[in-house]
């Protein structure tokens, strides 16, 4: 399959709330526990949310299938912050995390930020590091769920820019 990044359009937020919820709820599973993975899928509150995100000033950058549809995309702060990679699970291990965050560093480097950084994953992780980013700490924290404070972790990750 050909695919290919473009600009995020307001079209796409309805499905890029699917791309992070699936790739949250299918792919998470194999590192995180079950509560770990309904947590940190209920703190992500759908489309709208991609909407106000751009009206906020961040750019997403989306990689779409043959028939423009959604796939991949990465959430870029303009101060560095790259704040989602998600996949959609049918589309894993075709280069996609790979092309989103160069083309994320792209940006950073023509909007002046001095360096990019990140939360990943333990999922994510490998293609940051793959990326030329480094790690700096693990985050161990809580997310609020059903109740309870769930315990969860990702790695904070930097990529100095100069």
């Amino acid at each position: 399959m050909i695919y290919s990044l473009r600009p995020y359009r307001d079209a796409d937020a309805e499905d890029l709330a699917s791309v992070i919820k699936a790739a949250i709820e299918d792919i998470g599973p194999s590192a995180y526990a079950a509560d770990q993975v309904a947590a940190w899928s209920a703190r992500h509150p759908g489309a709208d949310r991609f909407r106000e995100r751009v009206a906020e000033n961040d750019a997403i950058i989306v990689a779409v299938d043959g028939g423009d549809r959604p796939v991949a995309y990465v959430l870029l702060q303009r101060d560095g912050h790259l704040d989602h990679l998600y996949n959609h699970p049918a589309h894993t291990r075709r280069g996609l995390a790979a092309r989103l965050l160069a083309e994320a560093e792209t940006l950073a480097r023509a909007w002046g930020a001095p360096s990019l950084f990140t939360e990943a994953s333990d999922l994510a992780r490998p293609a940051f590091e793959r990326a030329g980013y480094i790690m700096v700490s693990r985050r161990d924290f809580t997310i609020e769920h059903d109740g309870k404070a769930v315990p969860i972790h990702n790695w904070a990750m930097v990529k100095p820019l100069d």
